[in-house]
């Protein structure tokens, strides 16, 4: 079983945050687990940076030392997410939801986040 994780369980995981539920921190940390995080979530996270909706305790650039470090691959958006993503229902609008959403369900994993928006679609969901 794989993982996707969502934006805000990526960066409580990096910061320590105590939101991040000990389920998902026990998966997350599981070696034997293998576990994503969507570039859209990059993608996300740089474009509230330069609103200043986010800061971060680090550098930007030390991110991909952190996916390293925690052996966290970075998913990219392929043609069959795009697919996923043309048929998935308007439950809500947020365009970086519905991408990793869509990739999810194309990919079958599991994605790991506390919104509970993402109960309204056919994705699995662990907190």
């Amino acid at each position: 079983m794989a993982f996707l994780l969502d934006t805000h369980t990526f960066l409580w995981f990096l910061s320590g945050d105590e939101q991040l539920s000990k389920k998902a921190l026990v998966k997350i940390l599981d070696i034997n687990k293998k576990c994503y995080l969507s570039i859209a979530s990059l993608w996300e996270i740089t474009i509230k940076l330069l609103l200043g909706k986010l800061e971060l305790n680090f550098e930007f650039n030390e991110l991909a030392e952190y996916l390293t470090r925690n052996n966290i691959e970075i998913l990219v958006i392929n043609f069959d997410h795009l697919m996923v993503l043309s048929e998935l229902p308007l439950n809500h609008r947020d365009p970086f939801d519905r991408i990793i959403i869509s990739q999810a369900i194309a990919e079958k994993f599991t994605i790991i986040s506390q919104d509970s928006v993402f109960k309204s679609y056919q994705a699995k969901l662990l907190w």
